[in-house]
């Protein structure tokens, strides 16, 4: 069975049930979702994986979580050529430029992104949380 990791970082909660929401349509799919919180991810274990769901919400101004998740990120991202990759992550305000920034040094690092990063503003919805799924869903077939 194919595994899968989602490797998030959250605040106030609202990615962490995104990233449950995404792996619930990991596992719909038929796929094995491995979820890790960014501090609890062995690096090493990147290699592990050709598929990986990446969690982080806008922070400041527009810009990842600086203590946790981009130093994880920058230890990681070397690593992504080839690989195929899904992001998400809740926001309180802005228009996503985080997200689009994001895309883009996924893809400058030779990484296949599933379609556009999932924004969430806010707290998932019932109608947020099955975007979530069908985002683990369509990665398992991606």
């Amino acid at each position: 069975m194919e595994k899968i990791a989602v490797i998030y970082w959250s605040g106030t909660g609202n990615t962490a049930m995104m990233a449950k929401a995404v792996a619930q349509g990991i596992t719909d799919a038929g796929a094995e979702a491995e979820v890790f919180s960014v501090d609890k991810f062995p690096v090493g274990d990147i290699d592990k994986y050709s598929k990986l769901a990446f969690g982080c919400p806008s922070m400041g101004d527009e810009v990842l979580e600086e203590s946790e998740f981009d130093p994880f990120f920058e230890a990681i991202e070397g690593k992504l050529s080839g690989k195929k990759v899904a992001l998400f992550g809740s926001y309180g305000w802005g228009d996503g430029k985080w997200m689009k920034d994001w895309q883009d040094r996924v893809e400058s690092k030779g990484a296949k992104l599933y379609g556009e990063g999932l924004i969430i503003n806010g707290s998932p919805d019932a109608d947020g949380k099955a975007l979530c799924n069908n985002l683990g869903k369509g990665l398992v077939s991606f």
